[in-house]
């Protein structure tokens, strides 16, 4: 038996890489991914992750961020499912003596509400491609900061069609940042950058950065 003490966070896998994406792509973060996910999404690029992983303690979790890397990212899996430790882990780390920038990136089928006005929010809204899109993503809404980021993994022109539809429905632009991600291999990066401009859609187009710089298969990257 694991004592109480240390089952704090399931956890998958932890290690300092670079960020790959979005608003703090190519700058230098610790990663924490958690174990377990409640959600299938067909193009998931981290299955390994979706039923594992093993307890660690909140100590060695502290232990194992170097102290010189700014960013940690909570990931998963489904960081949400442990929720209370996520918030309870993201507090430490941006109070002394850490002063860490804590990105949380989540699925969006989980509440947002009680994380820390500290934690930079990176929320899915998933699409008809995924086979995940029957969310009430909108729910979450409410609890985003202009700085956080949604972000649309879109496969094919109808995920793209449908991200439009989200954005202008609930005017989107004007809640945070939003991110068009292309499935790797799926669209291409043209196409997609010529229907954000054929819509007139202010969001940022991005890429995987880790994958261009290790290959699409390469792990703890």
């Amino acid at each position: 038996m694991i004592p109480n003490e240390l089952k704090f966070l399931r956890v998958f896998e932890s290690y300092t890489s670079i960020q790959g994406e979005g608003a703090h792509s190519g700058l230098p973060c610790h990663f924490i991914r958690t174990g377990v996910c409640d959600i299938r999404c067909t193009w998931c690029d981290t299955p390994q992750a979706l039923a594992s992983g093993e307890f660690w303690s909140k100590e060695k979790i502290l232990a194992s961020i170097p102290g010189w890397v700014h960013l940690v990212q909570i990931t998963g899996g489904e960081p949400l499912i442990q929720k209370s430790s996520v918030i309870e882990l993201a507090t430490v780390l941006a109070g002394e003596p850490f002063r860490k920038k804590v990105l949380l990136e989540t699925g969006g089928h989980r509440s947002l509400e009680g994380l820390p006005e500290s934690v930079h929010i990176v929320m899915d809204i998933k699409l008809p491609a995924s086979g995940e899109d029957h969310h009430p993503f909108e729910k979450n809404f409410q609890f985003l900061k202009p700085t956080d980021e949604i972000k649309f993994v879109i496969k094919d022109r109808l995920d793209f069609d449908r991200a439009v539809g989200w954005i202008r429905t609930h005017n989107l632009e004007f809640v945070c940042e939003l991110l068009l991600s292309p499935v790797w291999g799926a669209v291409k990066l043209d196409d997609l950058v010529s229907w954000t401009l054929q819509e007139s859609i202010d969001a940022r187009i991005q890429t995987q950065l880790h994958k261009i710089i290790w290959g699409a298969d390469a792990v703890g990257v």
